[in-house]
């Protein structure tokens, strides 16, 4: 698909389709109840931090104290959620977290807790969903046909937002007849609906990696890579993390702005983040029209400048009910943002990298969250909350200048990442190399009219960006000074493991289409030659069963091969 293909969400024909899946059903239904335990958890944090201490950049860092874990462990989980069984790793992330959520009950409801150990276990709580968020999200792929991943997307933000909806409303309820630590407890006991659906989950294994010996750091740096390749998931980066950076003053001066601002109790704010969360679900409910009628750079920019307001309102407003109306505009533009990247980040990159792709954007999206929290929160300790919550306001309508730079509508969606066909099978004169062996060169010769070397060359300019994107840490393509027809193209893999994955994923349709194109300009009397090379080391220069002239070992080296 080229470039151009403008990025569309289509849906089924019903919103709640998904739901007639069974499984995805029930963990709906398990998610909304751990997410409702989540924001009162939430409310009871502010609750208790604004008690403790003045500070708004305590308070602010309550917000960061939760971001950073998916900072420093967004790209980590990634990698391990490609590599590892899913369900056991559910499994422990969610216990995890029900673990630190009920010890902070019992700390609070002993009346041991301080600001700093408060934002120490929300840190600890901020780890299990850093581990959690690429692997669950990777989950809802699995359980649901292709063409309705955008409303099953939608559906998990209608659990998230109705949670938002009535979790701070019954978070102030038990706050204001118990206390905090009665909000701590609840959230520690609803994680375990969600470990029980997990255990049910009879998921078929799915090996995400036929080589037992990948590593994890190997991992993180093929996901970095195919993103820096991938200029879709860069565009879905970028304006993401502008847009988190402004809108975490929001969250991050919100209870401030209530406490100190308007003077007002908790229960305020859990009337505000309901109000977001009503708004939420109001975008859900008219996402489809909205996807229809309105490309997603304007979905982005309209939305984005509608947040900018709620900012500015929070800032000056009064009025209760004005700002009951602007966090319901708050919460509608949040959910169409956040589902507009979310969609687009699952649906621009193959599976093999997906939940790699999933972690570098909750990085990008986290990470300027907690960045902008602490920026937020110390431009308001030193010049006060209006300006804060203005000059946030002033980035995210600066933000929207991105568009024509970084424009979504160019970041094709709903690729077919089947395979158009699968890679020959490497011919080999000498017994397997070892899964570290390397690096290996292949090289795919062909003839070209001299007349054609231009347009050649620039074909295989971009088959060249696929295969860094593909595992590549070298590409090149040299002609023969004795021989103007004669034209080698290759590309080297770290060892012969990075070599046997790349094999094992076949030959994508961009990649098939490339070679298509280049074989048409091939006047050899064959098709194009592949040879793989494997480096020959002083170390390991051992007599081979099979002796291949040259000073490089010949490993696979097979006539008429059209695909490397």
């Amino acid at each position: 698909m080229p470039a151009s293909t403008t990025l569309t969400q289509p849906t089924p024909t019903s919103p709640l389709a998904p739901l007639r899946i069974p499984f995805f059903r029930m963990l709906w239904i398990a998610s909304f109840v751990s997410n409702i335990g989540t924001w009162m958890q939430n409310v009871g944090a502010v609750g208790l931090m604004t008690e403790l201490t003045p500070s708004p950049v305590l308070v602010a860092l309550l917000q960061t104290a939760s971001a950073l874990p998916v900072f420093l462990l967004s790209l980590p989980a990634g990698a391990l959620a490609d590599l590892v069984d899913r369900r056991r790793m559910l499994l422990f992330t969610q216990t995890w977290m029900a673990s630190v959520g009920l010890l902070l009950a019992l700390l609070t409801l002993m009346g041991l807790t301080t600001p700093w150990l408060l934002l120490l276990l929300t840190f600890m709580l901020g780890l299990g969903g850093a581990l959690n968020n690429p692997v669950w999200q990777t989950v809802t792929p699995e359980l649901v046909p292709r063409a309705e991943l955008p409303q099953a997307i939608a559906l998990n933000s209608v659990s998230f937002n109705l949670a938002r909806a009535f979790g701070p409303a019954l978070g102030g309820i038990v706050i204001g007849y118990y206390s905090a630590g009665g909000a701590f407890l609840i959230n520690g006991l609803s994680f375990l609906a969600t470990i029980y659906m997990v255990w049910r989950w009879k998921r078929e294994p799915q090996a995400t990696s036929t080589l037992a010996t990948e590593r994890v750091v190997a991992a993180i740096r093929g996901g970095i890579r195919y993103a820096r390749f991938a200029p879709p998931v860069q565009r879905i980066l970028v304006r993401g993390v502008s847009f988190t950076f402004g809108a975490s003053a929001l969250l991050a001066l919100m209870p401030a702005v209530v406490s100190q601002r308007l003077q007002l109790p908790t229960s305020f704010y859990s009337t505000l983040l309901s109000c977001m969360g009503l708004g939420a679900v109001i975008g859900a409910v008219v996402l489809p029209r909205l996807n229809r009628g309105l490309t997603i750079d304007h979905r982005v920019t309209l939305s984005t400048i509608a947040f900018a307001m709620g900012l500015l309102g929070l800032a000056f407003a009064d009025s209760y009910w004005l700002l009951y109306g602007l966090l319901v505009l708050v919460g509608l533009a949040w959910m169409l943002v956040l589902n507009s990247f979310s969609v687009g980040v699952q649906t621009v990159v193959p599976r093999w990298v997906q939940a790699r792709t999933i972690s570098l954007y909750l990085l990008t999206i986290q990470g300027g969250m907690a960045l902008g929290s602490v920026v937020w929160g110390t431009v308001a300790t030193q010049w006060g909350l209006p300006v804060a919550l203005s000059g946030a306001a002033i980035w995210l309508g600066l933000s929207t200048l991105l568009v024509f730079r970084y424009s979504l509508i160019n970041a094709p969606e709903s690729l077919d990442f089947t395979p158009a066909r699968q890679r020959p099978t490497p011919v080999l004169a000498e017994e397997e190399p070892a899964p570290d062996a390397g690096p290996i060169i292949i090289t795919t010769t062909y003839r070209v009219a001299p007349a054609d070397r231009s347009a050649f060359a620039a074909l295989m300019e971009e088959l060249s960006r696929i295969r860094r994107r593909e595992g590549a840490i070298r590409v090149g393509l040299y002609a023969d000074l004795a021989d103007p027809t004669r034209m080698v193209e290759y590309f080297m893999v770290e060892s012969w493991e990075e070599y046997e994955q790349l094999h094992d994923r076949g030959v994508s349709r961009e990649e098939a289409e490339i070679k298509n194109r280049a074989r048409e300009l091939h006047i050899g009397p064959e098709t194009p030659y592949v040879a793989r090379l494997l480096a020959l080391h002083p170390e390991s220069a051992q007599p081979p069963r099979v002796m291949v002239p040259g000073s490089t070992r010949h490993i696979a080296s097979t006539a008429g091969e059209t695909s490397a």
